[in-house]
């Protein structure tokens, strides 16, 4: 039976459940039951592992370093939803500690598995968002990666915090514009876009397009961020006419 064929009743005790699990397991420093609940087939199930074991690392000071040492045994797994979770669960952390937990991604960005490459954009979203300074710094250093997909990911990890604080991302996405590759490109225009249509964010991002040197880019992004306000004209805040005339008078 999945989570979410339980009640709601069922699923809080479930969860109530795998913490406790979690927490007398990670005291002894047992990996078996982290790993059964860790590479489960059900996202819920994994989800609710992640975010406990994420709980228990804020309230227990004395078990961090043993839960460290926990999840770089589970990185070593062989199933990927073992080695995605761990991943997850580190993004639990890092929100808090992202110090602590940068081996974690500087191994996972370079996975063999997708679920767990998604897991780090995943992370650096939520890390990002709330933790910035250091996930940004950390991301940096990623942009110019010789491998396309580090890029991309990267690229697409930064987005989240670029919807409330545009500027924050957009000395980084600049430094993207000139890349040659069109995984990359696209995943940047996209980036531009959905960071373009809450308050206060087009005038921030219209701002640093102007100083941008690479105006065929240029001209995609603004074509992308109307579309976007076109797109999400439910949650945007300017309507397509009022963008039109903005970048037209601006850019």
């Amino acid at each position: 039976m999945g989570f979410y064929d339980l009640t709601k009743d069922e699923r809080a005790r479930k969860v109530e459940q795998i913490h406790k699990k979690l927490l007398a397991h990670t005291t002894q420093n047992k990996t078996t039951e982290l790993i059964l609940f860790f590479s489960d087939q059900d996202t819920y199930i994994r989800k609710a592992a992640y975010q406990s074991m994420g709980k228990i690392f804020i309230q227990n000071e004395g078990l961090r370093s043993q839960i460290i040492s926990v999840l770089e045994k589970l990185l070593r797994e062989k199933n990927p939803n073992t080695r995605q979770t761990a991943i997850n669960a580190a993004g639990e952390i890092g929100i808090r500690d992202f110090n602590i937990v940068v081996p974690f991604f500087d191994q996972a960005l370079f996975d063999e598995h997708h679920s767990v490459r998604n897991a780090v954009i995943g992370s650096i979203k939520k890390m990002g968002e709330k933790n910035p300074a250091p996930v940004l710094g950390w991301s940096k250093n990623y942009l110019h990666h010789p491998d396309k997909e580090i890029r991309r990911e990267i690229c697409h990890g930064i987005e989240l915090r670029g919807r409330t604080h545009p500027g924050d991302i957009l000395p980084l996405l600049k430094e993207l514009q000139h890349d040659q590759t069109a995984r990359v490109r696209n995943t940047l225009i996209h980036v531009i876009g959905q960071i373009s249509y809450k308050k206060g964010c087009l005038a921030t991002v219209i701002k640093h397009l102007k100083k941008w040197t690479n105006k065929d880019l240029v001209a995609k992004a603004v074509e992308e961020i109307i579309d976007v306000h076109v797109r999400y004209k439910d949650f945007a805040i300017l309507t397509r006419a009022e963008v039109e005339k903005y970048i037209q008078d601006t850019l």
